[in-house]
């Protein structure tokens, strides 16, 4: 392991030990409850990058991921009181197999084709959920939080944790990827997927590949979300707003670099955290759609491109 790799785990077990002394001192629970939601968007985001950031693929499917990872954990819970841990790692395999499929199916397509195809996803899987009466249909359904586990006081607690836990499994993924030869195939197809496979890059392998990757977290990320609320419905679940959060997030951060996601995510995210509690909830779409056109237009490349090119021009000028 080099030294980058030594700073990284030794920097992801910090950030888990700050978490769980984050459960045993602070006794207010609505910081569990807003950190959650960030650790959650960080996981989505750095989890669409893998697809649309490195290999260039736009998903709006993150919501049907989400969603299904939510009602995964419905389902296990509510048939055999699965514990969390299991709702967990079902909703991974899950969301593995959806992206195993759903590459299959759609990434001979290319550019807005591919998008409109990961939106009807989505509408497909609702549409079948709300008539799934087991899960509660269209009405949704409500669930009790069992027992929580030491050394956790509250089970919120305990979800910001496994959450933080899956924030660092997510980002260790992206580096791992954008560090292998898998992330310089998937560079390469974004740059020119003819060329690309023209001089022996395996493209439709390493889509597949990153998009089951992807949908893996993705599910994982979204199965705590039940225990989370108490309470799934369709409508929530697989709301259009984490397909768009998590790709405005990545962009705004940057796509090029795992940090990008994250740096974004916890940005945007933090933001929209504060709003909600200062002025409503309402503002965080308005404030959404804003960002990601300043980003756009201002820093295509992301924040973290933004401060590279400064410090390029900085570094010119100096010299």
């Amino acid at each position: 392991m080099n030294r980058n790799g030594i700073a990284f785990w030794i920097g992801a077990m910090l950030f888990l030990a700050a978490a769980a002394l984050m459960t045993q001192l602070v006794g207010n629970e609505y910081p569990f409850f807003a950190c959650y939601v960030i650790l959650q968007f960080v996981v989505l985001a750095v989890a669409w990058s893998i697809l649309g950031g490195y290999a260039g693929y736009v998903n709006f499917g993150t919501s049907a991921f989400f969603g299904v990872g939510v009602y995964t954990a419905v389902f296990l819970f509510k048939a055999f009181g699965a514990p969390l841990a299991v709702q967990i790692a079902a909703a991974a395999v899950v969301g593995a197999l959806l992206g195993f499929a759903l590459g299959l199916l759609t990434l001979r397509m290319q550019g807005i084709f591919f998008s409109i195809a990961t939106i009807a996803l989505t509408i497909v899987i609702e549409t079948s959920v709300t008539n799934w009466r087991f899960v509660g249909g269209a009405a949704g359904i409500q669930l009790q939080r069992p027992a929580v586990m030491a050394p956790f006081h509250s089970y919120v607690q305990m979800l910001f944790f496994v959450q933080a836990l899956l924030v660092v499994l997510a980002v260790a993924m992206a580096r791992y990827i954008q560090n292998s030869w898998i992330g310089r195939g998937l560079q390469a197809l974004r740059d020119d997927e003819l060329a690309a496979e023209c001089t022996g890059v395996p493209t439709l392998r390493l889509k597949v590949l990153a998009c089951v990757i992807s949908g893996a977290l993705m599910c994982a990320a979204g199965a705590p979300a039940a225990m989370y609320l108490q309470y799934a419905d369709p409508s929530s679940a697989f709301n259009l707003n984490y397909s768009v959060s998590a790709l405005a997030m990545s962009l705004i951060g940057g796509t090029a670099h795992w940090a990008g996601p994250v740096v974004g995510a916890i940005l945007l995210a933090a933001t929209q955290q504060f709003l909600t509690v200062t002025i409503s909830s309402e503002v965080n779409v308005l404030v959404l759609g804003v960002m990601l056109v300043l980003f756009v237009v201002a820093a295509p490349e992301g924040l973290l491109g933004l401060i590279g090119k400064v410090r390029r021009h900085r570094a010119g000028g100096g010299a």
